[in-house]
Parts: structure tokens; sequence; C-alpha cells
């Protein structure tokens, strides 16, 4: 690589080591005074633009160990950087492209993380990392008065959030009824089949007694 081309790369590298996120956009159509309208914007969140040549974007990013996204980095390409929060800056880009239809977001590495456009615009719709810790500080300093509010209302904020998750979770079938018992009446009821060894009533037994006794049996004195 010539010297001059390596000088390029080289200060694009610090860039990109010194900013915590990198926007690559698509700078089609846009012209001078789109280009100074939309550095001022980022210049209040403390952001630049700058077109490169995908060939140094690719070799600055290898150099700096972010992710290699070299199937993105096509067509007129321009990077953003800043050394401050990301969610402004991506509004900002949002915006911009909303305005004119001239530009879009290609891609971007947020703590060496890989983002697509859908997923910046999403970022573009938080608040700033300052109002984040500002809402995470209030719930910290507050959360034994903002519980026992909510334990103490069980018919209304604890029922909601109970109806709310409910009402995310899939249905579930019914459990089939089992089928009831029979009652015993229902069973006294039903005709019993006749058995060999049906239980002996007291007529059978005095019919058993009047019989004969059998052969061989010892006969008692006196008798016939």
């Amino acid at each position: 690589m010539r010297p001059e081309k390596a000088s390029i790369v080289s200060e694009l590298s610090e860039r990109l080591n010194r900013s915590p996120f990198v926007l690559v956009t698509d700078y089609q159509r846009m012209n001078v005074s789109h280009f100074a309208d939309l550095r001022g914007r980022l210049a209040a969140t403390g952001a630049q633009v700058h077109v490169v040549k995908n060939s140094f974007l690719k070799r600055a990013m290898t150099d700096s160990g972010l992710p290699d996204v070299a199937d993105k980095l096509t067509g007129q390409t321009a990077v953003v950087t800043g050394e401050k929060d990301v969610a402004p800056v991506a509004k900002i880009l949002k915006t911009f492209i909303a305005e004119f239809k001239i530009a879009g977001m290609k891609i971007g590495v947020v703590d060496k993380s890989i983002l697509s456009s859908q997923e910046l615009e999403t970022l573009a719709e938080l608040p700033s990392r300052d109002v984040l810790l500002a809402q995470l500080l209030g719930l910290l300093l507050s959360p034994a008065t903002k519980l026992v509010r909510l334990l103490n209302e069980p018919g209304s904020a604890l029922a909601k959030v109970l109806n709310a998750r409910a009402s995310k979770m899939p249905a579930v079938e019914p459990a089939k009824a089992e089928t009831p018992a029979e009652p015993e009446a229902a069973k006294a009821a039903v005709p019993v089949e006749p058995s060999d060894e049906a239980p002996q009533t007291e007529a059978t037994r005095e019919a058993a007694a009047a019989q004969p006794a059998e052969e061989g049996a010892p006969k008692t004195e006196g008798g016939g």
C-alpha cells in the first residue's frame, strides 16, 4: 500500500478506535449542501461524517478489530463516528433520511456488535444514555415505596400486571372431564348372572339338613 493510502487507513483506524460506534450510510444523491446540513446536525452530538472508500474502510475496520462487514460495504459509503452516545446520532440520521430520502443506513457496529439497518432504526427511538441512566437511578432510589404501593393494590396494579402477563400466554385447552362414578343404587339395579356357587339361604340350609346321611355314615341306635 502506498504511503499516502496507508496514512489514510491509519487515521481512519484511530477514529474507529476512539468511537464506541460506527454507522455506515449510503450517501447516494447527496450534494455538498446536504453534507453541510448533516454535519451541522451531528456536531451537536459530537459525531462526524466522512466519505471513505470501501477498501479503506474494510482495512481500517480489520486493523481496529471490528467485525467483518465487507459484504455490506458496497456503493458510495460514508461513515459516522463519535465519542459519545450512539442513540442521538442514530436519531439524527433517521430524521435526515426521512426528510430528504437521499441516503440510507447500511449497517452499524456498536460496542463491536453488528446491528442491521432495522435495528439501528429501533435504536434511534430509544432515549439517550443520560436519560436512561436517570430513569434507572430513579427506580433504584425508590424501589421500596413503589413495591409497597404495588403490593397494597392487589385489585388494581398487581391485577393488571398479572392480566397482562396472562393475555400473552398461549391458550391451554381445557382438560376433559372424567366420567363420574356410577352411583351405588344404579349398581344394585344391575341384574346379576346366576352362579353355581350362589350363597345359601335359610331355605336351602333346611333342605340340606333333611337329606339322608351319606352312605357309610354310622347309624344311631334304634334306627329303622
